[in-house]
């Protein structure tokens, strides 16, 4: 089969490579329709290569059509339409059992102390071949599938893999009041969607976001969108009566641009063997944290930021006398996708879209073409917001 592998920083290419097979009773095979590039992709596009080997497959936003199923599995046969969740879990640990699905016990990465695996996301979760490819082996198929019906186009359905439930959670986190204010760092895909979400809800959402193109697609939404300046803070206070927003999410996350220190170090990472490289990652500040600062400083007293955006460093230096004096609530983590399914699926079903699932993708383009998006992607080139893979073989 044909798949989109990692081969070196910046540096993807579509290789020919072995079509995957049953491993386990409980594994299935789909047949790949849909898949997309995600925002956490270009992490790996750009920095944690020391966690990642040439030839791995990446891609953990796939949806598809079963092909076949091992002897243990029940839920699912040949035919069936599924969306597959990026976190493996088995459904029935503590963790899953308490709506943890990120912290699976069972098939949590205790070598890197990481928690649930995840699919085509580095020697850090798991090292699963991932859904950037004609097909997929799904572990623990029973339990890691979302059942979806035959008639409606896959961008209904796809973004249920990730981006749409880790907004929905970024949401739920936040604990905005009834009516409240919500400020929004980033409009990237799952800012739109968290945007989006929050605005469905009926409340007030503020987003502030660089890229003309990712405003003017929120604002098509009913967001209030700002620039983002020195003043977009001020501004914030400014639309809340001087208090600030009752509660903020960050959904942009690692990134480097604007902090020459951060942008250093992400660089001289890649030119480390790679133990060292992986010692300097767990333990460094590699994180550019201006979007945690701006959501701080945006959040009322008493309000919630809540993290969506991936961080990877540990030594990261929060703010602690301000979050203590604006005795500010933290959420933050790995989405929990399961928890979230039964409270979406209806509206990316209901005939009037309320979430907008139809007005995210800017780039629809066959898997041959995926290096070069990934390219744009990074560089927020061509209007791109979201992209989506349609392996030639689907």
């Amino acid at each position: 089969m044909k798949a989109l592998t990692w081969q070196g920083k910046r540096n993807v290419t579509v290789e020919e490579v072995a079509d995957p097979v049953i491993q386990q009773p409980a594994d299935a095979i789909i047949r790949i329709t849909s898949s997309a590039i995600c925002g956490s992709d270009l992490h790996l596009y750009e920095l944690l290569g020391p966690f990642l080997d040439r030839g791995d497959i990446l891609g953990h936003e796939p949806m598809g059509v079963v092909v076949e199923v091992g002897a243990n599995v029940t839920k699912l046969k040949p035919g069936d339409r599924v969306v597959i969740p990026f976190t493996i879990a088995c459904g029935v640990c503590f963790f899953c059992l308490r709506g943890l699905q990120s912290q699976c016990e069972t098939t949590q990465v205790r070598k890197y102390g990481s928690g649930a695996a995840l699919f085509g996301y580095t020697k850090l979760y798991g090292q699963v071949s991932g859904g950037q490819a004609e097909y997929l082996r799904v572990p623990l198929a029973d339990y890691n599938h979302i059942p979806v019906a035959p008639d409606l186009p896959d961008e209904r359905y796809l973004f249920l893999s990730d981006i749409l439930p880790t907004a929905w959670q970024g949401v739920e986190y936040a604990q905005l009041p009834e009516g409240g204010t919500l400020a929004v760092m980033g409009l990237g895909p799952v800012g739109q969607f968290v945007s989006r979400i929050a605005r469905h809800r009926g409340h007030r959402v503020i987003a502030v976001e660089p890229v003309a193109e990712r405003r003017a697609m929120a604002e098509r939404h009913g967001i209030e969108t700002l620039d983002l300046t020195d003043t977009a803070v001020e501004e914030i206070r400014d639309a809340t009566e001087g208090r600030g927003a009752d509660a903020v999410v960050d959904a942009v996350g690692l990134e480097a641009h604007g902090n020459s220190g951060v942008e250093f170090l992400q660089k001289a990472v890649g030119l480390l063997p790679d133990p060292a490289a992986r010692q300097m990652l767990d333990k460094a500040g590699v994180d550019r944290l201006a979007a945690v600062y701006a959501s701080i400083d945006a959040v009322r007293r008493g309000g919630t930021v809540s993290l969506s955006g991936v961080y990877a460093g540990d030594a990261d230096i929060l703010p602690m006398k301000t979050l203590f004096d604006k005795q500010i609530s933290l959420r933050m983590g790995q989405c929990n996708v399961k928890n979230w399914i039964d409270d979406i699926l209806p509206l990316v079903e209901d005939p009037s879209d309320p979430l907008g699932v139809m007005d995210l993708t800017t780039h629809h383009a066959a898997l041959e073409d995926a290096p070069e998006l990934y390219r744009t992607f990074q560089e927020k080139k061509d209007g791109c917001i979201k992209v989506v893979l349609h392996p030639s073989g689907a």
